[in-house]
């Protein structure tokens, strides 16, 4: 009797610092992915002190260790997309580029994680010159604030026009990303307004500002989904208005908890049974 053939995996890879506190990093990452229907699969950049009021210390893992990680997994498990976020050394960010393009054929969305929510730096000047030689032309999609945007462009003071943003976006497109999504959470307003530019388009996308304290792992947890949906086969577009309604549901499922001191995380299990959940629903498919 034939046996019925075995399900695989849709599999996606965090590379990215871990947050001993589970609202970022690798944790933020591996909770979006299981809540969208993913297996997640990581590698340790970094490893940080850090709780919901901020990073108190960080350490580098070897430029080396990180890439056997990576080639470990890719020898063994077939990855249907790469989310990559907080990468703090120059070396390491070489020979992740290095290793990826040896090893892997998939999806590849970066967060360019270059502080941390609370203002700590997390990426040095010769770090970010290593990530705009080598990561930028690899990358999908790279999903920079608005402050990130500046940094990585040159742009000052902080740009609040739509025009500006839209500049900034073209400017790290002709850096090599294939397309870019600048995310608009930090100005004011009542709606989040993110620009998406491809090669074939570009897209404001609006969506409501949440009202909460607790926006710890918000960032990593948008470029996760946009990832989840990439390795589930959506396009483009497609994946990132997904994800945008995926933060902010868990941005709003989250407001009414407590965690610590400061900034507490996102609600990323809200849609499981028992769990609190103002909309009722299930995550974004």
């Amino acid at each position: 009797m034939p046996t019925k053939p075995l399900k695989q995996y849709t599999t996606v890879l965090t590379i990215a610092g871990s947050d001993g506190s589970g609202g970022a990093g690798i944790q933020a990452d591996l909770k979006t992915f299981a809540a969208l229907g993913c297996y997640g699969l990581s590698v340790v950049t970094d490893i940080t002190a850090q709780n919901t009021c901020g990073v108190s210390d960080s350490f580098a893992l070897p430029a080396e260790f990180v890439a056997r990680q990576i080639r470990v997994l890719a020898d063994d498990i077939h990855i249907d997309a790469i989310k990559i976020g907080m990468v703090s050394s120059p070396e390491t960010i070489r020979a992740i580029a290095e290793t990826l393009r040896n090893t892997m054929d998939a999806p590849l969305v970066l967060d360019t994680v270059l502080a941390s929510s609370s203002g700590t730096p997390l990426s040095s000047g010769d770090s970010k010159k290593a990530l705009l030689e080598e990561l930028l032309p690899l990358a999908d999609l790279v999903t920079p604030n608005i402050p990130e945007a500046a940094d990585l462009t040159g742009t000052s003071p902080l740009p609040s026009r739509k025009t500006d943003i839209e500049r900034m976006a073209d400017i790290l497109r002709k850096k090599g990303a294939s397309a870019v999504l600048i995310k608009g959470g930090h100005t004011t307003g009542q709606s989040c307004d993110d620009y998406l530019l491809s090669s074939t388009f570009g897209e404001w996308l609006s969506g409501p500002k949440i009202e909460t304290p607790n926006t710890h792992g918000t960032g990593c947890t948008l470029s996760s989904a946009i990832a989840a949906g990439l390795a589930k086969g959506l396009g483009l577009l497609q994946a990132v208005k997904n994800a945008k309604e995926f933060t902010s549901e868990a941005l709003r499922s989250g407001a009414g908890f407590s965690l610590g001191k400061g900034a507490g995380p996102l609600h990323h299990l809200y849609a499981l049974p028992g769990e609190e959940s103002p909309l009722g629903k299930r995550p974004i498919e």
